[in-house]
């Protein structure tokens, strides 16, 4: 497993712009293709993979609204530390849902036991509440307690930050993750048990000179330098302008795709639709109709369950994909929307479009890692609108 660096320019900490450097790991997809348990795995969640969306009547009434984990490729993680002396943990910084939990030592599950776990007794400044946490997988779930104790991102230590700990995670899917759990991005009316987000803590105890943050994510995979900024944008990681785009929804970080477009012609989003832009994903979704003409279009053919490959040697000749948002073309090239893979010393390529259905929001899309790769993400919470530029 590979460590998280830190790296901070600040005068002081009110005035901090605060950089976490990522470095992505080995997926859950790929543990389970090298174990040879990819097929059984998609077979019995593949269509559920994606269920932190559904809405709160879909899910079972003792879990919570809204569940955040939605894909096998979960690969960007960083490091965090919580209680005093601090005890670190592997995180997915993830815009698409808005809690922080960890495992901990109230847990028994295989998940808890194969990953680190909080000590709440190792540490002199945690404080248990009285309230509980339960949020609902496609693949499991999580349950826990909620805590209070120091968070520290990179430099900045935020206090008193509720947490979630967990005392069950049920299924496999956690058991094989890289990392031990989530810090979530979403705006707070999302937070299961009504728990305080980490950034709204980040804001109101004046740690960021920026009520924003901004995600570069590198690609293809292994390669290093990705990394979030809390409280500032870096000009290092994009060219040309930013282009600003406002939210049609404060709860994900939603906004409206005018169109997608391959050689010139309107393939999906006929009149604009709505998209989720979420680093906690790994793919583009959609539903189903579009994305299939997308895969039609680029010759990706079905392979099992959700997944789609590709002649890895046709890339050169497979056409743009490009999406259109407030006017302005954001392209991706054949490289930037093919996963290209080595396991097990075979050579795979895969589509990084997937389709899905999102309660009665047919047309709500999910530009996830495949996107945000290409194009810098700022999420501004100050103006609530997002923020993209080409990635460098």
């Amino acid at each position: 497993m590979k460590w998280l660096l830190f790296a901070f320019a600040c005068l002081q900490v009110s005035e901090c712009i605060v950089r976490v450097k990522l470095f992505k790991g080995k997926s859950v997809r790929d543990i389970l293709e090298e174990r040879g348990l990819l097929k059984g795995f998609l077979k019995e969640h593949g269509r559920n993979l994606y269920s932190k969306y559904l809405r709160p009547s879909q899910v079972d009434t003792s879990a919570a609204t809204e569940s955040l984990i939605n894909s096998l490729d979960l690969s960007y993680f960083g490091t965090i530390s919580i209680g005093t002396p601090p005890q670190s943990f592997t995180v997915i910084f993830d815009t698409g849902s808005a809690n922080l939990w960890v495992p901990s030592g109230y847990c028994s599950s295989p998940a808890c036991n194969d990953h680190r776990k909080f000590n709440p007794q190792a540490s002199s400044t945690f404080q248990l509440s009285n309230r509980y946490v339960s949020i609902q997988y496609g693949t499991g779930s999580m349950t826990g307690v909620l805590g209070y104790d120091t968070v520290r991102v990179s430099s900045i230590d935020i206090t008193h930050q509720e947490f979630g700990l967990s005392t069950r995670e049920p299924g496999s899917f956690l058991y094989y993750a890289r990392f031990d759990g989530i810090l979530g991005l979403a705006y707070p009316n999302i937070a299961a048990s009504d728990a305080t987000t980490v950034f709204n803590n980040m804001m109101s105890q004046h740690l960021v000179e920026q009520p924003l943050f901004a995600f570069y994510l590198t690609r293809p995979d292994g390669e290093s330098g990705s990394e979030v900024v809390f409280g500032g944008i870096d000009p290092n990681h994009y060219r040309g302008e930013i282009n600003w785009v406002p939210l049609t929804r404060e709860g994900y970080w939603q906004i409206l795709v005018d169109s997608v477009k391959i050689n010139g012609q309107v393939v999906a989003c006929q009149g604009g639709c709505q998209a989720i832009v979420d680093t906690g994903t790994s793919l583009i979704i959609g539903p189903q109709s579009p994305i299939q003409t997308i895969q039609t279009q680029i010759g990706a053919y079905f392979e099992y369950y959700s997944t789609h490959g590709v002649d890895c040697r046709k890339l050169p000749r497979m056409p743009y994909v490009t999406f259109t948002i407030n006017g302005i073309d954001y392209p991706l090239s054949p490289s930037a929307y093919v996963l290209q893979r080595n396991v097990n010393g075979a050579e795979s390529c895969m589509s990084g479009f997937s389709s899905m259905a999102l309660s009665n929001e047919e047309q709500l899309w999910i530009l996830g890692d495949v996107f945000i790769g290409v194009y810098y993400s700022i999420f501004d919470r100050g103006n609530n609108q997002m923020g993209f530029a080409q990635a460098v």
